[in-house]
């Protein structure tokens, strides 16, 4: 059975470990309704896509 010759210490394996993080997500502005979107996804708040109405978006009345 493999058995490691040392101890290895935290901050060794915390250095290795520097780039397993979480990435923000890159958001844009849509150019409907300038609501902030992800690129190359239909827009939630317009249900425009490249400059045509994709999704029918109802508006709630308050």
């Amino acid at each position: 059975m493999a058995v490691p010759k040392s101890k290895i210490s935290k901050q060794r394996k915390h250095k290795r470990r520097t780039h397993y993080k979480l990435a923000a997500p890159n958001l844009v502005a849509c150019p409907k309704c300038h609501s902030l979107k992800l690129p190359h996804v239909v827009c939630k708040e317009c249900g425009f896509y490249d400059g045509k109405e994709v999704v029918q978006v109802e508006t709630v009345k308050s």
